[in-house]
């Protein structure tokens, strides 16, 4: 049972008297573009933590292809990955799925979005290029 699996499986079944719901997504991949902080109208510091996720697996074309993944982030989450991660990093997200209503031109839609609970920095692109010159 990989490590993946055996967490699935604590987290559903540990409950008595029947099974968790559950909501969280465990996201690992490399930073897209550096990232800055803006203040929200409410005072709320946060950012875009875009990432890309290659497929562990080949398309029809036998070519992999790259899932690229928006989380946002708050507060001190948000300031701790803009100061330490950079572009090419490659982090791990845990979080959660939310839902929100948004109506453009008049038409509601509904949008999925990844919030960032714990942000885990992995490997920084500048210390693996400098240890590959080594």
């Amino acid at each position: 049972m990989s490590i993946c699996q055996s967490f699935y499986y604590k987290i559903i079944y540990t409950s008595k008297g029947g099974v968790n719901i559950l909501n969280q997504v465990i996201l690992v991949g490399r930073l897209t573009r550096d990232l800055q902080v803006n203040k929200s109208k409410n005072g709320i510091k946060v950012t875009t933590i875009p990432l890309a996720i290659p497929r562990s697996f080949k398309n029809i074309e036998g070519v992999y292809e790259t899932d690229f993944i928006d989380c946002l982030a708050f507060d001190n989450i948000a300031e701790n990955t803009e100061q330490y991660c950079k572009k090419g990093d490659i982090i791990g997200v845990k979080g959660r799925l939310q839902s929100r209503q948004i109506e453009e031109e008049g038409v509601k839609k509904n949008i999925m979005e990844i919030i960032s609970e714990k942000v885990t920095f992995l490997s920084s692109k500048s210390k693996d290029e400098k240890e590959e010159k080594d």
